[in-house]
């Protein structure tokens, strides 16, 4: 490990432009994506701003950590699938399932009540073709301009990355399940 000196004046320079809402995106193939995407939603609500959360791979009836919590607190999580492609027993009923959700978090995108709506998990519905990039790609650019959107998955399509405003890359540098360590709950569930 390198010893660094703390910096002693300040790195950046504050920006002059507007504040408005933002597309966030976190991708990648390491932990973290909706981990971090939680993380700014509990951000907002504790600032008394109005929050949504939409799970696209998730199930309606789903009681992970994140539900138990989010219910507690007054965040509305809502599953929208039927779990992730190889767990589907009807593959044109998971797209139909995805198609129906799009429209809801649409609605509430467009709506402008929301501070920050969550897509969590969207970018697969996409890459299998189960939702028209188009219309997301619309609905992200012609939303009010005070409503934040962060949308969350592997394989991020390059058209949302080009009209996110902050992009992160989630990198796995190494994984426990590799290791063959099942998954933990409480920290993977």
């Amino acid at each position: 490990m390198q010893i660094e000196t703390p910096p002693s004046e300040k790195p950046y320079e504050k920006p002059e432009g507007e504040r408005r809402g933002l597309v966030l995106v976190n991708t990648g193939d390491g932990k973290g994506k909706s981990t971090a995407a939680f993380g700014l939603a509990l951000r907002a609500h504790g600032r008394g701003k109005a929050v949504k959360i939409y799970q696209f791979m998730k199930v309606p009836t789903a009681r992970f950590g994140e539900h138990r919590m989010f219910e507690q607190i007054g965040i509305p999580i809502e599953g929208l699938g039927d779990g992730f492609s190889w767990k589907s027993q009807d593959l044109e009923h998971s797209a139909q399932l995805a198609r129906e959700g799009w429209e809801r978090a649409k609605a509430s995108i467009l709506g402008g009540d929301l501070f920050l709506v969550v897509l969590d998990e969207i970018t697969y519905p996409l890459i299998y073709g189960w939702l028209p990039l188009d219309d997301v790609l619309d609905t992200l650019r012609t939303r009010p301009k005070d409503v934040h959107v962060v949308l969350t998955g592997r394989r991020c399509p390059p058209e949302i990355i080009e009209l996110a405003d902050t992009v992160t890359e989630m990198t796995k540098i190494k994984h426990a399940f590799n290791a063959g360590i099942p998954a933990q709950r409480g920290i993977e569930d």
